[in-house]
């Protein structure tokens, strides 16, 4: 089977890596760069390099991996020169306006919207990893059943570790407004409500633990989410709507100081947040914490770092939660898996380290 990825960055080195891991007999050809799709080559995680989107003719399926207006860029482009019966796929957050495009489109090949619901804080190929779809949820949006050689595609996607789950692609612009899009913009207002212009900074003194851990989406950067807002605006708007419908019928029980149904609320919200399956990878990229206690001595922090790193364990945030002078204080180790944790655990514990 011959597989074309278009863009080498986290997600598209990411599908080549595990591609080649997990499938010996893949042929893949790859577009990007010229220092990229070399630095691929010399690392044969790729088979070959393209540097034109009308060097296509052998792919069987295709993965475009850009961000969303070059995505879209490409399927216009490479639709009419694909063969009959190519699958192509995208790896876009949203999906609606890939779905829109593609039928304005004549091509000989079928389109798949695909969404791998993983990632990292970092991008670029450098940071491309092997495993950054195991057990990741992957979302395709399509009739599958009438697409040629789609066994095929869905083994592939299953090979790398992926949950293949079948969504509609209003249906999962919808709920990525929700769980994705909306907690991106409540996170960025939250922060701005107690730090902008007109504000005093001193609140931010305070705001330590639950209020960092509610706030840590608001450092990502504009770039990548200005085309996912405005691709999924009214879907965005709606649930805009919606969280100021509940925060005001919110204000109003306070108000009235309607303790029942205020604990009515924080009920339904402890079962429903107890609920989400912590096994999988979502739209929101987890951290697995771990408190670690230590004494008030020189040196401290930099054994328990200097242990983690000789281990090659990366500890993705930290903070000191609490401290007694002359005592001992505790610290939220942040790790990208549950694995992390506990290589982490077993490691410090190994070297006197105890645990809040």
């Amino acid at each position: 089977m011959n597989i074309t990825i278009i863009g080498l960055g986290l997600i598209g080195g990411s599908l080549a890596k595990a591609f080649k891991s997990f499938n010996k007999n893949l042929t893949i050809t790859a577009y990007d760069r010229k220092e990229t799709i070399e630095s691929a080559l010399d690392q044969k995680i790729i088979d070959k390099g393209i540097y034109s989107l009308t060097e296509l003719a052998e792919a069987d399926i295709i993965f475009i991996a850009l961000p969303i207006s070059d995505s879209l860029d490409a399927l216009k482009q490479i639709a009419p020169f694909v063969k009959t019966d190519c699958i192509i796929s995208d790896v876009c957050s949203v999906k609606g306006i890939f779905e829109e495009t593609w039928k304005s489109l004549s091509s000989k090949g079928y389109f798949i919207g695909g969404h791998p619901m993983t990632g990292k804080e970092k991008s670029g190929y450098e940071n491309s990893d092997p495993l950054l779809f195991e057990n990741a949820v992957y979302i395709l949006c399509g009739e599958l059943p009438d697409i040629p050689n789609s066994n095929e595609f869905l083994q592939l996607l299953k090979s790398i570790g992926a949950k293949v789950k079948f969504v509609e692609a209003k249906s999962h612009d919808l709920i990525a407004s929700k769980v994705s899009h909306l907690p991106q913009i409540l996170s960025v207002t939250l922060v701005n409500s107690i730090t902008g212009k007109e504000k005093s900074n001193e609140a931010i003194e305070f705001a330590a633990g639950g209020f960092r851990d509610m706030t840590r989406i608001a450092s990502s950067p504009f770039g990548i989410w200005k085309p996912i807002l405005f691709n999924n605006k009214e879907n965005i708007l709606d649930s805009i709507d919606e969280i100021i419908l509940h925060l005001n019928e919110f204000k109003e029980l306070l108000l009235e100081e309607d303790s029942n149904q205020i604990e009515d609320l924080f009920n339904s919200a402890r079962y429903m947040r107890d609920a989400i399956p912590r096994q999988n990878k979502g739209f929101l990229n987890p951290v697995f914490d771990l408190y670690v206690s230590v004494k008030d001595e020189p040196g401290v922090l930099s054994k328990l770092t200097t242990l983690l790193y000789n281990n090659n364990i990366n500890i993705k945030d930290m903070e000191l939660l609490k401290i007694r002078e002359g005592a001992k204080g505790t610290f939220r180790l942040s790790f990208e898996s549950e694995t992390a944790v506990e290589l982490a655990k077993k490691l410090l514990e190994e070297n006197g380290f105890i645990f809040d």
